[in-house]
């Protein structure tokens, strides 16, 4: 009977999961905002039926009642999470609380699946991350100043980097952060948010040439300690960010050829300095001839996805715990194993929704420094997304990023919710500027209303002839008076 349930929840799970992928895209053809709403509830209860499907599924294989617990805990908390964002920030998009809350929600699920501890730690993090989040908004609301860091952030970024060369510890191969208090740090992923913050900063006080040469070295500058430290991945988002909010900046070809021809310049460097680089390359072309020196993770990859097929093999049913590091940079390998090709798909649509979303905010806000943010969180965001399925799909060479806020890893998670909340923030300023145009236009209106009156009344003033000019009602006439002016008549 067990076996049955299993069976059928997958399809059920993949059901649920295409509906609402289907709704992250339908919400954008609709105007009328009570449709609008009830789209985004129905996204809801479509979240919470894959989350108790499938924790009902874990539950009959393991018998493990603790698993029950946590998945109420997980319910109050992206309950919690959705209720508080809509009604402190009525404006919110709730698109994006969704979508962010149901990735949210699809980690948990394959973490509590591979190894329950890892999964309490997300869940804890989740949880303080979501927190923090909610005070981000009104920061970016009420802080006018925020352009006008720019030394700051160069100064934050650089610091952060060059500490993990000095005190960071070799994790797989790169040395990617510090442990403080028992906790794990990685600094590039926060790095990434001041990053953009500088060059929009940097873009907004001048587009001149010998400002963008001082800007692109200081970006360069942040690329190179990260390969220095063998942060491939962060090395990549960086520059693929900076060359995007250059050229939306500036609107310059130029920039965008120079770039690229100094990107593939530094990749082939790369990989005749670092053989770390050489080892990555060869197990993308061929990771089964070099399946003992590197391409180990790929090929375990593939074959879990060739595995799960279509419709996947069913929680419980495959073999993930096989693939190296599952839990962070191979989880979507995971994922399209025992839930499908299928779902997988709706993963990356959902990513692409929340990528489609950040664009539309940055394309109507109208302060610079504020669409060059958004645009380069989006960027950020959608190439992280492409760096981590690129590779476990041996479409790119493997970098080793997380999976946002479905990968196990507690900097990313708290970068990828506090980029959320940024955005969160700019598309309230955005809203707050449509009011504003909204509101003077009406103002204008009104204006030209006044003055079109006021003009109409001189002009019937002018058509009066001169001796039936209006003037004010006199009182009447006394019986004597009008005597007195009858007499003069005659």
């Amino acid at each position: 009977m067990v076996n049955i349930i299993v069976e059928l929840s997958k399809y059920l799970i993949i059901i649920l999961g295409t509906m609402y992928t289907f709704l992250c895209f339908s919400v954008f053809g609709y105007q009328d905002p009570d449709k609008k709403k009830s789209i985004l509830l129905q996204q809801n209860i479509l979240m919470f039926l894959i989350q108790l499907d499938a924790y009902v599924v874990m539950y009959l294989e393991t018998e493990d009642i603790k698993l029950l617990a946590f998945y109420l805990m997980q319910v109050v908390l992206f309950g919690a999470a959705i209720i508080l964002y809509t009604n402190i920030y009525p404006k919110v998009s709730r698109l994006v609380i969704n979508n962010m809350c149901m990735l949210l929600c699809i980690g948990m699920i394959m973490l509590t699946r591979l190894d329950y501890g890892t999964a309490v730690k997300q869940f804890v993090i989740s949880a303080a991350a979501i927190a923090i989040s909610l005070v981000i908004p009104v920061m970016i609301r009420k802080f006018k100043f925020l352009s006008e860091w720019r030394k700051l952030y160069a100064i934050v970024g650089i610091v952060s980097l060059a500490a993990v060369i000095i005190v960071g510890r070799v994790s797989n191969g790169a040395m990617l952060g510090f442990e403080i208090a028992g906790i794990n740090i990685q600094p590039s992923e926060l790095v990434k948010i001041v990053f953009v913050f500088f060059a929009a900063s940097s873009f907004k006080a001048s587009m001149e040439f010998k400002n963008i040469v001082v800007t692109t070295g200081i970006a360069a500058f942040h690329v190179l300690i990260l390969v220095a430290s063998k942060d491939l991945g962060a090395a990549l988002i960086i520059f693929v960010v900076y060359l995007t909010m250059l050229y939306v900046a500036a609107r310059q070809p130029l920039y965008i050829a120079a770039g690229l021809g100094a990107g593939s310049v530094a990749s082939v460097a790369a990989y005749h300095l670092f053989n770390h680089v050489r080892v990555r390359v060869l197990a993308w072309k061929d990771p089964f001839a070099a399946y003992d020196n590197g391409g180990y993770q790929v090929a375990q990859s593939l074959f879990a996805i060739a595995t799960g097929s279509w419709f996947g093999m069913g929680l419980y049913q495959g073999s993930p715990e096989t693939i190296p590091v599952v839990e962070s940079d191979l989880i979507f390998s995971a994922i399209s194993e025992e839930m499908g090709l299928i779902f997988a798909l709706c993963i990356i649509l959902i990513c692409v929704s929340c990528y489609v979303m950040f664009l539309n905010i940055a394309m109507q806000l109208h302060t610079l420094f504020y669409k060059l943010v958004a645009l380069g969180l989006g960027t950020c965001y959608i190439f992280q997304v492409f760096l981590t399925i690129g590779g476990v799909t041996k479409f790119i060479p493997h970098t080793g990023v997380t999976l946002p806020l479905v990968s196990y890893g507690g900097s990313s998670l708290l970068s990828t919710i506090i980029m959320f909340a940024i955005i969160q923030g700019l598309y309230i300023l955005r809203e707050d500027e449509e009011e504003d145009i909204e509101r003077r236009k009406k103002e204008r209106l009104r204006t030209k209303r006044g003055g079109q009156e006021e003009k109409k009344k001189r002009r019937e003033e002018k058509d009066v002839p001169q001796g039936e000019k209006r003037s004010k009602p006199r009182r009447p006439e006394g019986r004597k008076e009008k005597a007195y002016r009858e007499q003069r008549v005659r």
